[in-house]
C-alpha cells in the first residue's frame, strides 16, 4: 500500500510539473508575439541633450499617440465639454489667450496657462510649487482638483473612464502599456509621455546659435540679443539656459535649479503682500520670504503665449519691457520681496523694440504649424 500511494504521489507531482511547464510554454509564446512598445526618437538637434526621463514611465512611440489622442479628448472632463487642448492650444504654443483658463463647470481659475513647450526639461512645474518635480505630479492638478473645478475628474473616474472601453482606445492601451483596460494610471502615463515628447529648438535663434546660420537673425535682433544679455537689462539671470529658464534640468546640467522670483507685480499693503487669491509660492511654504514668488518661464514661442505674467495682467512683449524697465510696479514703494535682478533700466524705443525682435526670433514656427495641423 506505502509503495502504491508513493507512486501515486509521484504521478501527481509529475503531472504538475508537466502541465507548469506547459503553462510556461503559452506564456513565453504570448509574450513572444505581443510586440513590444518602440522606443521614442527624440527630434532633438545633435547638441541639445534628451530631457529626463522617468524610469517608471519610458517614453514610446506608442504612448505618445495615446496621451496625444487623450490631450485633445473632451471624454477627460467630467461633463465632455474641455480637453487639456482647451486650455494649451498648439497654435499658441500650448498656451492660451485668455488672462486665466477656465474649467469644465465654467470656473475662473487663479492663473494663465503656461505654453507646454519643453516641459520635460522642468526641475518644477506650475507657476509656483517647489514639490513638484515630475509632469505626472503635475497631470494630478487639472484632472483632480476641485477648488475651482479643472477637469473634474473627481468622483466621476468611473463614468469617465467608461468612454475609452472603445476597441480604438482598447488597442492603444494595449499597444502602449500592453493591457487593454483604461486605467486612470495609465492614462496619466500616456498623457505625461505625449507632453514631454512636445520639443521645441528649431527656431531663428537656435539657427544662429547652434546651427551657425550667421544670417539666420537680423540686425535688429542681433541687438535685441545684446541686450537681453547684457548686465543692464538682467534678462538672462532668471531665463537663462538652452530653454531660457533656469527652472530646468538635463545632462549638460550638474544641478536641478529651481528659482521662483518675485517681479514686484504687486505691493497690497506696502508690506510686500499679494493678492489673497494667489501669494504664489509663499501658498505653498507659508515662508514669508516666498511671497510673491513664481517659477521664470521658458521664452521659447514667447511671442505667441500672451497675456503674460501669472496671472495674465500683461498685454504685450513691449508692456512687459516697459515693466521691468520700471522695476517692476509701485516702483516708488518697491516690495520688499522684490528680486534684486529687478532693479529698473533705462531702455529707448528703438532698443525696446529690438529687445522685441530678439524675443520674436525664439519662435519655432515649424513646431507650431505641426502640432495645429496634427490637432486638426
Amino acid at each position: 500500500m506505502a509503495v502504491a500511494a508513493r507512486l501515486i504521489c509521484t504521478r501527481r507531482r509529475a503531472l504538475l510539473a508537466f502541465k507548469a511547464a506547459i503553462i510556461a510554454l503559452v506564456v513565453m509564446i504570448l509574450g513572444a508575439c505581443s510586440k513590444s512598445p518602440t522606443p521614442y526618437t527624440w527630434n532633438l538637434p545633435h547638441n541639445i541633450p534628451p530631457p529626463p526621463v522617468p524610469a517608471d514611465n519610458p517614453v514610446t512611440e506608442e504612448s505618445v499617440i495615446l496621451g496625444e489622442k487623450l490631450f485633445f479628448d473632451k471624454g477627460l472632463s467630467a461633463n465632455n465639454t474641455v480637453s487639456c487642448s482647451s486650455c494649451h492650444e498648439p497654435e499658441h504654443a500650448f498656451s492660451e489667450p485668455k488672462t486665466v483658463s477656465v474649467g469644465a463647470n465654467g470656473d475662473a481659475l487663479n492663473r494663465n496657462a503656461l505654453a507646454l513647450v519643453n516641459v520635460a526639461y522642468n526641475a518644477s512645474f506650475t507657476w509656483a510649487h517647489n514639490n513638484l518635480e515630475s509632469i505626472e505630479k503635475q497631470l494630478m492638478i487639472p484632472l483632480f482638483n476641485e477648488h475651482p473645478v479643472e477637469m473634474g475628474v473627481t468622483g466621476n473616474e468611473k463614468r469617465i473612464l467608461k468612454r475609452f472601453e472603445g476597441s480604438e482606445y482598447r488597442a492603444l492601451f494595449e499597444a502602449a502599456y500592453g493591457d487593454d483596460t483604461p486605467n486612470l494610471n495609465n492614462i496619466v502615463k500616456a498623457l505625461a509621455s505625449y507632453v514631454r515628447s512636445l520639443v521645441s529648438f528649431n527656431s531663428a535663434f537656435d539657427n544662429y546659435a547652434y546651427a551657425q546660420d550667421d544670417d539666420a537673425l537680423t540686425a535688429q535682433q542681433l541687438e535685441g540679443l545684446n541686450l537681453f544679455f547684457s548686465e543692464r537689462t538682467e534678462c538672462f539671470h532668471c531665463h537663462g539656459g538652452l530653454n531660457f529658464t533656469q527652472s530646468s534640468k538635463h545632462s549638460f546640467q550638474p544641478f536641478a535649479a529651481q528659482p521662483f522670483h518675485n517681479t514686484g507685480l504687486y505691493n497690497e499693503d506696502g508690506k510686500g503682500s499679494y493678492p489673497e487669491s494667489d501669494m504664489g509660492l509663499y501658498s505653498v511654504t507659508h515662508n514669508k520670504q516666498d511671497m510673491g514668488k513664481f517659477r521664470a518661464p521658458t521664452l521659447r514661442n514667447i511671442a505667441l503665449t500672451a497675456p503674460y505674467m501669472h496671472d495674465g495682467s500683461i498685454a504685450t512683449l513691449d508692456e512687459v519691457i516697459e515693466f521691468y524697465a520700471r522695476g517692476g510696479n509701485l516702483a516708488e514703494s518697491p516690495n520688499p520681496y522684490r528680486s534684486p535682478f529687478i532693479k529698473g533700466f533705462t531702455i529707448s524705443e528703438d532698443e525696446k523694440a529690438a529687445l522685441v525682435a530678439f524675443l520674436r526670433s525664439l519662435t519655432d514656427e515649424q513646431f507650431v504649424k505641426t502640432h495645429t495641423t496634427r490637432k486638426n
